[in-house]
């Protein structure tokens, strides 16, 4: 069936929004269209998508904007403000009625939309897209009455088809140095590369390499060279001999005309407070005269995840009103970073990982939530100061993958910067999915990569997702408290030097004490002068190597592999570190002769589970016990007992 294309009404009311929500001074409909081919959730019923652009205008003087690196720069419109232009989809119940009054605003990564493939297990590009029934998965957001809008954040991206952007202004003819890393992991040259900023006419550009970040930079080496292949792009020869394809390439040149990137942040507040306060017609959420919502949620993956802690330390949850944003934030696989956005330069698609550069201005203290003194760098910070100063801070879910607790410094969360114990605030909770790697697609699969040293690790975090996004409903709506937060801690024994993570060596899993170090950098020089360092600790392993604390999906409850948030990178592609974003598995010995003979410490599978019957059995126990605990859904139990009938776990053998 065919997507039938519903009127589109762009009269002057739906144009302009009211003086209420004057930030917002035009949010026009572009699109209304049918989502999901009609399909029909429960009692919610179908589904609208509304594709919109949003203008909007920032006083540069009032001081909840002045926040925003250089807005005393940009040209301004005939009122002396600041405009910008953000790409918006919204997909909402076609009854507002039935839907359940909230707005889960998910925070585009890099412009992709991706709760879809965390809460709802939809597939690509089809979670982009919500044209055919499949596009909605397990259909679970929509079955709750969600609305869902996404609001395009990123200025230094296009704006195009499944790419949602922020049109910000140029500060044009404004320079400055920068400098860009690049792994290529191939040994093709020359390497294509795209630089982050354009690069100024008449400057020159420098290139090094080096096997790994804490080498020392080489510049004079037989084969290498750099030249412009275009406004934005370079292309490097590469060094014939010495260096594998993990090397590291580092480019320095002059930039210039930056764009306003710190506008995304007072996009996300206008156009969100508009979408949930403003009653007249040009707001799709609107009926009878008001908003049909009544609390908001955002949610973020990874870049966005880091954005949302942003925008919580930068003030932004304090709308023009004075009013909260959202009510809950769950920013996930964030770790304890922030990003490089709201500075001249910036760099928002910018992830430092193991080793490439420590001292990454993204992360930079405040780490964790609470307000706390640090000796390293002499402030006092937190990520919640601003907004106990305004009244208006969110309840907070911070979900994180075990490779965050490895490569972004997750234990920053729950220490201080001397390394010390410290609670989390009342307001918030934290959750590590043990086992998982950053970010796996609904469909992976046990498979080998060239790069990585070991099994690419398929776990899915979307069941202990539902779960949370089901207690932050509740928290926000009736008060009622989530599950306690489950990470590795200090004062629980579960939070390491990383020398003592593993204490059984097991053959196949090997572990030389990597993780991502914190430092404390003077950015204003090219390269970085590191200032000082923060200690960073890893979660502690059980005898089948898997982390001792955090939420344990069923994979690992009851396990026939074992899981990591770990993966060393392999022979020709800079070993000795860990491959970014990836965790590894390791499958169990179907017998104890089996394990013996590799000298395995790990309990068979034959000794682990009498037969398949002890098996089945072991899941349903331990199903039952997570729905207990709120940290599975009963649907997902079920769908957990159907896979291991179907023996699915036992594919990855």
């Amino acid at each position: 069936m065919r997507t039938k294309q519903l009127p589109v009404l762009l009269t002057a009311a739906a144009l302009l929004a009211t003086a209420a929500h004057a930030e917002v001074l035009k949010f026009e409909l572009l699109q209304t269209v049918a989502a999901y081919e009609g399909r029909s959730f429960g009692s919610v019923g179908s589904y609208l998508k509304i594709t919109a652009r949003a203008t909007i205008a920032v006083d540069p003087a009032d001081p909840r904007n002045a926040v925003i690196a250089d807005i005393a720069l940009a040209p301004r419109n005939r009122d002396g403000k600041v405009e910008a232009v953000a790409d918006v989809v919204l997909i909402r119940p076609a009854e507002l009625k039935r839907g359940n009054a909230t707005l889960l605003a998910d925070v585009p990564n890099r412009g992709r939309k991706l709760a879809p493939q965390l809460f709802d297990d939809a597939a690509q590009p089809g979670a982009d897209n919500a044209d055919t029934a499949a596009d909605a998965g397990l259909g679970f957001l929509q079955a709750q009455g969600y609305s869902l809008v996404w609001v395009g954040w990123q200025a230094d991206i296009p704006s195009r088809p499944g790419q949602l952007a922020l049109a910000a202004p140029l500060l044009k003819g404004l320079t400055g140095a920068i400098r860009d890393e690049f792994v290529f992991d191939h040994s093709r040259s020359p390497a294509s590369a795209t630089l982050s900023w354009p690069i100024a006419e008449g400057t020159p550009l420098a290139v090094s390499v080096r096997p790994t970040w804490d080498a020392p930079r080489q510049q004079q080496v037989d084969g290498l060279s750099l030249r412009a292949s275009g406004a934005q792009t370079v292309e490097i020869s590469r060094p014939a001999s010495g260096f594998d394809a993990g090397a590291l390439y580092e480019v320095s040149y002059t930039a210039r005309d930056p764009v306003v990137l710190g506008l995304g942040y007072a996009a996300t507040r206008d156009i969100v407070a508009f979408l949930r306060r403003d009653g007249s017609a040009a707001n799709p959420l609107a009926a009878n005269g008001r908003s049909q919502v009544e609390r908001a949620i955002g949610f973020g993956v990874s870049q966005s995840g880091r954005f949302l802690r942003d925008f919580l330390y930068l003030g932004f949850n304090q709308d023009m009103a004075g009013a909260p944003v959202f009510d809950g934030l769950m920013p996930h696989v964030a770790g304890a970073r922030r990003m490089a956005t709201n500075l001249r330069f910036g760099l928002p698609g910018r992830n430092p990982r193991q080793w490439q550069d420590p001292a990454w201005p993204a992360d930079l203290f405040p780490f964790s939530y609470d307000t706390l003194s640090d000796p390293v760098s002499g402030r006092r910070d937190g990520l919640l100061l601003r907004c106990r100063q305004s009244s208006t801070c969110p309840r907070v879910i911070q979900t994180d993958s075990e490779h965050e607790w490895w490569a972004s410094r997750g234990s920053l969360l729950v220490t201080d910067t001397l390394g010390q114990h410290i609670d989390l605030p009342p307001e918030v909770r934290a959750y590590m999915v043990a086992g998982t790697p950053h970010f796996a697609e609904p469909d992976e699969r046990l498979r080998h990569h060239p790069a990585m040293a070991l099994p690419v690790n398929p776990l899915h975090a979307g069941p202990p997702l539902r779960a949370l996004l089901v207690a932050m409903q509740a928290w926000i709506s009736d008060g009622t408290p989530p599950p306690a937060s489950r990470v590795p801690m200090r004062a629980h024994g579960t939070l390491v030097a990383a020398a003592a993570a593993l204490p059984v060596a097991i053959p196949g899993l090997p572990y030389a004490g990597l993780y991502t170090a914190a430092a404390l950098a003077d950015t204003s020089v090219i390269p970085a002068r590191r200032l000082g360092d923060y200690p960073v600790f890893v979660p502690l392993a059980d005898r089948d190597g898997m982390a001792v604390a955090g939420i344990h999906m069923l994979p690992l409850a009851v396990p026939r592999a074992s899981y990591t948030g770990w993966n060393p990178r392999a022979t020709g592609y800079g070993p000795g570190v860990l491959y970014p974003l990836q965790g590894a598995a390791l499958p169990l010995a179907a017998t104890r002769a089996e394990r013996e003979a590799l000298a395995d410490p790990r309990p068979s599978l034959a000794e682990r589970y009498a037969d398949d019957a002890a098996y089945l059995a072991a899941v349903r126990s331990a199903a039952q016990a997570q729905v207990a605990e709120r940290l599975l859904l009963p649907e997902d139990a079920e769908r957990a007992m159907a896979a291991a009938r179907l023996d699915r776990l036992a594919k990855l053998r």
